[in-house]
């Protein structure tokens, strides 16, 4: 599993052309679900994730965690992270998982949030998302 996690003053998912879920601070995240990933998987990148000390406090220091600054979570899956482009021009994806495990693991990893989070947004497992955001920073972190 991998996840790039962005720190983000805004961001929002839109399908079709209706915005279909927007926060305001906190992260942005970008789910790629590979082949040999697991509920345990899921678990452990969540805990991280919600653990994760990216927000300044009151010295500038990075030092709070998204709870602390009553921040919201916005998850979107994308297999490209598992983009291998070590041969010729055009990535392979062997290492992704297949879209039936990878949107139930997905969908747990959002539970899992839920049960963390307040306001957790998500995008649309398979569809074509413009996705736009503020990053605040700009800090991003790459969790796996």
């Amino acid at each position: 599993m991998k996840a790039v996690v962005q720190r983000v003053t805004n961001a929002s998912v839109t399908v079709d052309g209706e915005v279909i879920s927007e926060i305001g601070k906190g992260y942005l995240v970008l789910l790629g679900v590979g082949k040999e990933d697991d509920e345990q998987t899921c678990e452990r990148i969540v805990k991280k994730l919600i653990g994760l000390r990216i927000f300044e406090d009151s010295e500038g220091k990075t030092n709070l965690s998204l709870g602390q600054v009553d921040g919201s979570l916005l998850i979107v899956s994308q297999f490209t992270l598992y983009a291998d482009c070590r041969k010729g021009n055009r990535p392979s994806f062997i290492e992704a998982g297949p879209p039936e495990m990878a949107e139930r693991l997905y969908e747990y990893f959002i539970s899992l949030c839920e049960k963390e989070v307040k306001n957790v947004g998500r995008g649309k497992f398979g569809a074509d998302m413009k996705v736009a955001l503020t990053n605040d920073g700009p800090f991003t972190v790459i969790l796996e």
